[in-house]
């Protein structure tokens, strides 16, 4: 018995070998050399490897970067919840109304943006925002303005809109799986027990969808803090976030200590809001229950 639970150990470790050594390669090293950077000094041109903490001081003592990191975590967070909001009503229609014949037509629907590069997308929406895009040439087309309108690019709302809608496909997927687990039998239990569809969603169809908002809402909010084509092409560089902030110490200002030590700091305040925001949904369930 031994002999064989070894063998079946050995025949996993080798199934699962090159997918952790392409892990290991891919994502370990480069998020370790980004730490071991961040600890370093900076010199003219150079890294003086030399431990030391002034990085991370510096970083947290920059009233500069508490605006750009408030701001980018506002940004994510308003972006999750448009997203999030928006793609609920379409997995539950995908979930309770198609019918199962054509599920899998809808899906492949859903997921054709992905045939796209990202970057391609977000130029569309700086095409349709634009100054003389496809919104203010549609207006002017009608009679509605005479001249173009200038606040659809350029601020908070178009970076919203467009990462809203490049995120969408990664929100309702998740969302549709968790909605697919539920039995159907517990809502028809619900209705024969008086409640109205309306209480039955409440009480029933969301706290078993919660898994899959959760998904959405962590799917949608970590990529966005760290996103930085958006806000260059569609926010014009005006509404920088801490992305940007990294580029511009890592490139322009060639200071990889420093950009390091910011990229840390963002990870790890990520990381803290992402297991609070787990540990207050699990409290919420509880409660429910």
């Amino acid at each position: 018995m031994a002999t064989r639970n070894a063998a079946e150990a050995a025949q996993g470790l080798r199934l699962v070998a090159p997918p952790l050594t392409y892990a290991v390669v891919m994502l370990a090293i480069p998020l370790l050399t980004i730490l071991a950077y961040s600890f370093f000094k900076d010199g003219y041109l150079t890294v003086i490897r030399e431990f030391t903490l002034e990085n991370y001081r510096a970083v947290w003592a920059d009233p500069i970067f508490h605006k750009i990191m408030t701001r980018s975590l506002l940004v994510a967070a308003l972006v999750t919840l448009v997203t999030v909001l928006l793609a609920f009503p379409v997995a539950y229609f995908l979930s309770f109304v198609v019918p199962p014949s054509h599920k899998a037509l809808w899906i492949f629907l859903i997921t054709i943006p992905f045939w796209t590069s990202y970057l391609i997308r977000v130029f569309l929406w700086k095409v349709i925002l634009g100054y003389n895009g496809v919104v203010n040439s549609g207006l002017k087309s009608i009679g509605l303005i005479d001249q173009p309108l200038s606040f659809l690019l350029y601020n908070t709302s178009s970076i919203v809109m467009t990462l809203a809608h490049a995120y969408a496909p990664f929100a309702i997927l998740p969302i549709y799986v968790a909605l697919e687990k539920i039995d159907r039998s517990l809502l028809e239990a619900g209705r024969d027990l008086g409640e109205s569809r309306a209480m039955t969603f409440w009480r029933v169809t969301l706290p078993l969808a919660m898994p899959g908002v959760l998904a959405a809402v962590l799917i949608v909010f970590i990529p966005t803090i760290g996103d930085y084509v958006t806000p260059t092409l569609i926010g014009g560089g005006k509404i920088p976030m801490i992305a940007n902030m990294i580029q511009s110490q890592m490139l322009d200002q060639d200071n990889r200590p420093m950009g390091s030590a910011l990229a840390v700091t963002a990870m790890l305040i990520v990381a803290v809001l992402s297991v609070l925001f787990l540990l207050l949904n699990r409290r919420f369930l509880r409660v429910r229950q």
